[in-house]
């Protein structure tokens, strides 16, 4: 336990390496972050759904196709069940506002419907998520975050 700090310390760096990540959003994927968690804790989001959010896209620091397994990866010790199965399928909620033009199943949100995390996760991908690539956004700094994010990641569940 003493070393856990390293691993806030790799999440922010895996984070602010999002930075040179744009994939043609008119903002970085650091931005987008930043923003998909300042609208989570706009809403009242818990520390656990809003660092999370901030959390969401990680993975593409890694890959693109594989982000949602990868930042549920990450965030699965950490956080409760619920707000983990909404980062593992955020890609096929968000799906309904782009999946149509890459011949995908635009209702593959429909699988998860009944789930008891369902509306959460429709909440953050038409909420938070969806919206948030706007450059002129008042979005919180990555050091706003960062006392949650120790916190959320100073110790695993056991």
């Amino acid at each position: 336990m003493e070393h856990q700090s390293r691993v806030a310390d790799s999440v922010l760096a895996m984070l602010r390496s999002l930075t040179g990540v744009i994939d043609g959003f008119a903002v970085d994927q650091l931005t987008h972050s930043l923003q998909t968690a300042t609208l989570a804790e706009r809403a009242g989001a818990d520390d656990e759904m809003v660092i999370a959010s901030l959390c969401h896209d990680i993975g593409k620091a890694v890959s693109v196709p594989n982000h949602p397994r990868i930042a549920a990866a990450i965030l699965q010790p950490y956080v409760r069940d619920d707000v983990y199965r909404v980062i593992l399928v955020h890609q096929d909620f968000q799906g309904r506002h782009y999946y149509q033009h890459f011949g995908g199943d635009p209702n593959a949100r429909e699988q998860y419907r009944g789930k008891p995390w369902f509306e959460l996760a429709e909440q953050f991908a038409d909420e938070w998520d969806q919206i948030a690539f706007d450059p002129d956004y008042d979005t919180l700094p990555l050091e706003h975050f960062e006392p949650r994010v120790r916190s959320v990641f100073a110790s695993a569940r056991l």
